[in-house]
């Protein structure tokens, strides 16, 4: 059984004759925090914008916790907080948080203290929310946003603008949202950087189209420095590195490339070693990239 909350099957999506989203398709499953990745204009909003009921898709499937057939109803175990929050700036965080209870109806006033000090603002006092940090309300609208107790939360480039304390805070408040209360968060950014601790999954966009969806355990892989190894016989390569060489800190990718991951300023030994052996070397490499580089590689440069 499927434990995906959210899945996105070949959206489409034209404005006019301007394609925005071609044949896109997103997995998000249950408990984790999926970054959707992508330069200004690719379409991350527009994706966000269709989950949430603001716009329509010209084609594609869309599914939330397993049905596609009342979309709406399903919406209602979700909370979508894209582009700016809307606060009212002439009240308290308090009370902007306590005005949305009372408007959905929510009986448990005993809520709003419990979202206060989630999101760091109870200490903010008389201090109406126009005076706060971009940060504070950045996390003040999450708060809000938190208040049915959602399932699953949709944020919308949330550390935008940000300085590096902001978005440290609301990295921090998203994980304590992941963990403490087990909410399934699906969040956009222009910048892999800003999302690469935070994250279990990725998923990259461009032009409004998928470009890559990768864990962060790959991804990490994939940006970590190594000599990437390829040869005739993957399975005797591994026993030459342990036996004869004794590294230990390496990876199978695929049952036919050996990333190794450690002394890699001994290139000439490590070849020798595997040659010596009988082996056949088709690749011998030194990769790895930094996050920013490697995302810029996938997108084409593109990061306006």
């Amino acid at each position: 059984m499927s434990n995906s909350v959210i899945t996105i099957r070949g959206l489409c999506k034209s404005y006019k004759k301007h394609e925005v989203l071609h044949d896109f398709s997103l997995d998000v499953e249950r408990g984790h925090i999926c970054g959707l990745i992508g330069p200004n204009g690719a379409g991350k909003t527009t994706v966000m914008k269709i989950m949430g009921g603001l716009i329509r898709q010209g084609k594609g499937e869309m599914e939330f916790f397993g049905d596609g057939d009342d979309l709406d109803k399903n919406r209602s175990r979700m909370s979508f907080m894209i582009e700016q929050p809307v606060i009212a700036n002439n009240m308290t965080a308090r009370n902007n948080i306590e005005y949305i209870r009372i408007l959905r109806g929510y009986p448990d006033d005993k809520r709003v203290d419990e979202i206060l000090e989630l999101v760091g603002l109870t200490n903010t006092g008389k201090k109406n929310a126009g005076k706060f940090s971009l940060g504070m309300k950045q996390r003040l609208g999450i708060g809000m946003a938190l208040l049915p107790k959602p399932e699953v939360m949709v944020l919308d480039e949330p550390v935008n603008g940000l300085d590096p304390e902001g978005i440290v805070e609301v990295r921090q408040l998203i994980k304590r949202m992941q963990e403490e209360w087990g909410v399934t968060v699906l969040i956009s950014s222009h910048l892999l950087s800003e999302l690469s601790e935070l994250c279990t999954d990725f998923s990259i966009i461009s032009s409004g189209r998928l470009v890559e969806n990768l864990s962060r355990e790959e991804l990490l892989i994939k940006c970590r420095g190594h000599l990437a190894v390829r040869t005739d016989n993957i399975n005797k390569t591994a026993a030459v590195l342990e036996d004869k060489l004794s590294i230990a800190d390496y990876k199978v990718i695929h049952g036919e490339e050996i990333h190794i991951f450690e002394r890699l300023d001994e290139i000439l030994r490590i070849s020798k070693a595997i040659t010596d052996s009988g082996l056949i070397i088709t690749k011998l490499n030194e990769e790895g990239q930094n996050l920013e580089d490697y995302y810029l590689e996938k997108v084409g440069g593109r990061n306006e």
